[in-house]
Parts: C-alpha cells; structure tokens; sequence
C-alpha cells in the first residue's frame, strides 16, 4: 500500500458546518479533493452553493444543508439530511467561529450580551452539530474523525479585550480533550487545529492596517500571516485513517507564534 494512502478519505462523509464561509468552504474542497463526500452546512443558502460548486470542482458529491448552529433541531436536521443523501456520517469538521475583534471590552467591563454571542458563535455552535454528527456515527458503527477549529488565543491570552473569545476557545481546547476521552472507545478521535490569524475577509480591515498587520507579523517567525492552504495539511492528517492513533490533540499552526511565548 502507497504510505500516502492513509491519507486519502474515499467514500466517506463530510459535514462541514460553517462550510459557506471563507474556511470552510476551502476545507470543504480540500476534504473533497482527498475523496470525500460533502455536507456543506451554514444559514444562507447562496454561499452554501458558492462553497458546493467548489466540492464539486474538486470532483465530489456535495449536498447544501441550511441552518443554524446554535439551535439543536437545525443542527440534527441537517445531520439527517446528510444520512438521507449520503448513508453514513464518517467526519466532522467545525468550522464557526470568530468575532474576536468585533467586541472588544475591558475584562471587568465586559458586557454580558457580547460574550453570549461570541460563546454561542464559537461554542454553542461546535457543541450540537458535534453531538448530532457522533450520534450518527455511533449509530454507523465505523468510528470517526472529529476536527474542531480553535485559535491560539485558546492558550495565550492577548492584552485587547478579548476575554471573551478567548475564554470561548479555551473551552473548545478542553472540549476537544474530553470528547478525545469519551469517544474512543467508538473509534472516534477528536482533535483540534489552533491557527493564529488566517488571511481571510473576516480580519480583511485589521490586515489592511499596516501598523496592525506589522505588529503581526514581527511576532511570527515564519514572518507572515497564515493562508487558507497552511491548514490543508492538518485537516487531512486529522480526517483521515493516518491519524487513528493521534486523538486529544490540538496542534498549533501559527508560523512559530508560540514558540516565542
């Protein structure tokens, strides 16, 4: 057997929430172009078919479930959905998340409306369509891959206002620990990958400013932001049967920022 065969995901299922969006949908081909089917899944359907045609492109099946994240009856509908269209649930990938730098508050001013709406953008909305996509997957009996979309700011914190986000991704560190611990015994691993700043249009307006953006990167000893691509290889290692002995991880792709720290 080709060693780079373990890495391929032939047959298997995807569902991507937050697959309309700038990530995901690039993961969403990526995972399509390694074999897998996809379930892109998001609120509005005309970036959720932007993000298929991609799947396709990268010639797979591609199914568009709109909904919710935050509410546990779209989330269960759309995992049903995909075992209507599909058969089978093999993979998840959570891919909403962020508004860090949209609320910036002092930590002992920090309004409550705001970080219950970064909690449930970052938390919430990784917690129901994880616990619908592993019932499934228990169900299917032939385990699974959980992948979770974290931040460095999970473990560093960062003199901002952003106590809430990071607070919100320092819950999915220790979430992807403890389901890595529950779901084991199903053959389902779960692990996270923890990117510093990605170059994508959600964080477009702070990259645009030039004293932002140097601060940045005189920080990264790799001397640039991350791009969409240097999470490919990851996703692939985490989706597949190459990681099947790797579970509770979350790996850090960030151009050497923590290592400074």
């Amino acid at each position: 057997m080709d060693i780079l065969d373990g890495f391929r995901i032939d047959e298997r299922v995807a569902v991507v929430p937050g697959g309309g969006g700038a990530i995901g949908s690039e993961i969403a081909a990526a995972l399509a172009a390694a074999g897998a089917r996809v379930t892109v899944v998001g609120r509005t359907e005309e970036t959720l078919e932007r993000a298929a045609a991609k799947v396709r492109g990268a010639g797979s099946e591609a199914l568009t479930a709109v909904g919710d994240m935050t509410s546990e009856a779209d989330a269960t509908r759309c995992i049903a959905e995909t075992l209507d269209a599909f058969g089978r649930v093999d993979i998840v990938v959570n891919a909403i998340g962020g508004g860090a730098g949209k609320v910036l508050f002092d930590a002992q001013e920090y309004p409550q409306t705001e970080w219950d709406w970064i909690y449930e953008l970052n938390v919430r909305s990784t917690l129901l369509p994880t616990q619908a996509a592993v019932r499934a997957m228990i169900d299917g009996g032939r385990g699974g891959r959980v992948l979770n979309i974290s931040s460095v700011r999970g473990q560093l914190g960062i003199n901002a206002g952003y106590s809430a986000y990071v607070a919100a991704k320092g819950a999915i560190d220790s979430l992807t620990r403890q389901w890595a611990t529950e779901w084991a015994s199903h053959g389902i691993t779960v692990n996270a990958i923890s990117p510093t700043f990605v170059d994508t249009p959600q964080v477009a307006m702070l990259l645009d400013d030039p004293d932002f953006k140097q601060a940045l990167v005189s920080r990264i000893p790799v001397a640039r932001v991350g791009q969409t691509e240097d999470l490919f290889g990851a996703v692939l290692l985490f989706c597949s049967d190459a990681s099947a002995f790797i579970t509770g991880q979350i790996l850090t792709i960030d151009g050497g920022l923590t290592a400074t720290q």
